[in-house]
């Protein structure tokens, strides 16, 4: 007699439900310099690219991390119509969390109306203050300001029992990448094309403790 075998996924279902079963349209209060922020979500609406950015302002709210990277900074300005600190370093704070690359795209924040008033500043600031801003800082007074506050995020995580583990997967690169130099491949002779390890952090035996 025949039996046939039981039907098996090919790939079987985790345990976790999907996220949208699990997820809830309730609003959510954040906390914020402006004060408490009421946060709905709307499937019907447009999409913005700054939505997420209350959710990190209340991070560096409650961990005081912006106020104090503002209190430390080494930015003096003696004229009295010179932008204030918190502006400056705010504005090139929203920037690089907009994914901003330069200078110029600062613009794009000017319309802003809600973002300031959360992180506690009273305007955004032009591409020229924060350009001119951060060039009367001297570089070690600079680099100090910033590592010390690097150090800060960073230096407890050391204590930590991490594994880096190399992935022996390779990248090759082609033509004008960043990286691309000229490599052996007979088949292509003579074209950019180095092969690249990758890394990544993982919890492998096989990796090496840091």
């Amino acid at each position: 007699m025949i039996h046939d075998p039981p039907h098996l996924p090919l790939h079987p279902a985790g345990e976790q439900p999907p996220i949208e079963q699990g997820s809830s349209s309730a609003p959510t209060t954040l906390d914020s310099w402006a004060g408490p922020v009421r946060v709905e979500w709307d499937s019907t609406a447009p999409l913005t690219p700054y939505g997420q950015l209350p959710f990190f302002i209340e991070y560096l709210k409650v961990a005081g991390l912006f106020d104090a990277l503002v209190a430390d900074c080494p930015l003096a300005y003696t004229s009295p119509n010179a932008p204030e600190k918190r502006n400056v370093l705010g504005t090139t704070m929203l920037s690089v969390l907009a994914g901003h690359k330069r200078y110029a795209h600062i613009t794009a924040l000017r319309n802003d109306g809600v973002l300031p008033e959360l992180l506690g500043m009273k305007k955004i600031v032009s591409e020229d203050a924060v350009r001119r801003g951060f060039k009367a800082i001297g570089q070690s007074e600079g680099r100090d300001w910033l590592q010390r506050h690097l150090d800060y995020c960073t230096a407890p995580l050391l204590s930590e029992p991490w594994i880096l583990d190399a992935d022996s997967t390779v990248k090759p690169l082609y033509g004008h990448q960043e990286g691309a130099v000229i490599g052996y491949n007979p088949k292509k002779p003579g074209t950019p094309q180095p092969r690249l390890p990758h890394l990544h952090d993982g919890r492998s035996a096989a990796g090496a403790r840091c």
